[in-house]
């Protein structure tokens, strides 16, 4: 009876310590099995079997990760003390070599990069303007991730990018700095008013010139139809006034019986038939004038 219990006990316990090996790694992770604390295989996605005691697997997440390098005082060039924070994006490789990379060429890499991108940017900040630092952020992220790559490169992780947060000045220059904004948005607005009535007047003398000239235009035409008028009513008070006298003429002459021979191709002639209601007949080839 006891032999019994001892066989099924320790037959459970076979049991629990086969199904205690067995390991599943997610899709987002990759493993390494260590045998006696020393590396023995790449664990891949999936099931995975290690030995219950003499073995021991190590997940790594391959997920893009992000950290912040904490905020810090940085003194700028110009002796400022500006507050700069930066955020480090990052994944760990999903090959072999990267993944033991991880966990035996640095010591805790997340803490490691923090401090990195901490010092890169005093580094870099140290060297320039609080004014050029703000101006200048691509400039900025381009080189702090050129110098976390560089050496970050046997970590076995990839930089992806790297962010500039933020660049605070102190408050008192920040003050003095939104003063001045405020002064130069006032300024514009008011050479944008100014330049807004002088189009606005320009406008109006523009109108104004060609409302006058339209007048004058107007005018011109007029006095030029009236001195028309004028020198068509003239000519014809001439001409009539020389008719006039010829009838006048006629008719004396006719009063006292006299007879006047006018050529039927005069006006005088033409006048009187018109007047009489009666054609001139033109002359004969005998009774035309010799020329």
């Amino acid at each position: 009876m006891i032999l019994e219990t001892v066989i099924i006990v320790l037959g459970v316990v076979g049991v629990g310590l086969v199904l205690s090996g067995i390991r599943f790694v997610r899709p987002d992770e990759r493993g390494i099995i260590e045998r006696w604390g020393k590396y023995s295989r790449y664990a891949k996605p999936g099931f995975n079997y290690i030995t219950p005691i003499a073995e021991s697997l190590i997940r790594v997440n391959i997920t893009e990760m992000m950290i912040t390098a904490e905020p810090q005082e940085i003194i700028t060039k110009d002796r400022l003390n500006a507050r700069v924070d930066a955020q480090i994006y990052f994944k760990v490789k999903p090959d072999e070599v990267s993944i033991k990379a991880t966990q035996y060429n640095v010591y805790n890499y997340k803490f490691l990069i923090t401090n990195l991108a901490r010092t890169t940017l005093r580094n870099i900040i140290g060297t320039l303007s609080l004014k050029e630092a703000n101006s200048e952020r691509d400039t900025i992220n381009e080189s702090l991730m050129k110098v976390v790559k560089k050496e970050t490169n046997d970590w076995g992780i990839e930089v992806v990018r790297t962010e500039l947060a933020e660049i605070d000045p102190p408050k008192d220059v920040q003050e003095t700095m939104n003063k001045v904004v405020k002064a130069e948005n006032e300024k514009q607005a008011a050479l944008d008013y100014a330049l807004a009535r002088q189009t606005q007047a320009d406008g109006e003398r523009m109108a104004a010139i060609k409302v006058a000239e339209g007048s004058k235009q107007a005018a011109i035409l007029n006095a030029e139809g009236q001195a028309k008028a004028f020198d068509l009513i003239n000519k014809s008070f001439i001409g009539n006034a020389q008719i006039l006298r010829k009838l006048e003429t006629t008719e004396r002459a006719l009063a006292n019986n006299s007879k006047i021979v006018v050529p039927t191709n005069t006006q005088l002639i033409n006048v009187i038939g018109d007047m009489a209601g009666v054609t001139p007949l033109p002359l004969t080839k005998r009774q035309q004038p010799a020329v």
